[in-house]
């Protein structure tokens, strides 16, 4: 996105999507696909190869969402132009954080 993100996951064998027919999903590498909107383009989702989740952008989920903030990733690469002040847990990249969702 080129700046923050909000994102939850889901297990790839509970994960519903309504309006699946309007999802266009792309190879982005050798690792990973990511989903997008076919109509508007945004970026909903994101799947790396060989993981049993699927990474789903926190914005696009209707309210109540019942999401909490559980830490900061990539935190070593923030841009300058802004401070992370409100007591989440912090991880300098990602693998210092194990996204998978509790089963």
């Amino acid at each position: 996105t080129g700046n923050y993100m909000a994102a939850t996951a889901a297990m790839r064998e509970t994960l519903s999507i309504d309006g699946a027919e309007n999802i266009t999903w792309f190879t982005s590498s050798d690792s990973a696909r990511r989903g997008f909107c076919r109509i508007c383009g945004s970026n909903l989702f994101w799947q790396g190869k060989g993981l049993p989740y699927t990474s789903i952008a926190a914005g696009s989920l209707d309210n109540p969402t019942g999401l909490s903030l559980d830490r900061h990733i990539y935190v070593a690469d923030k841009g300058d132009y802004y401070r992370i002040a409100d007591g989440v847990a912090q991880s300098q990249a990602f693998e210092d954080y194990d996204p998978t969702p509790p089963t």
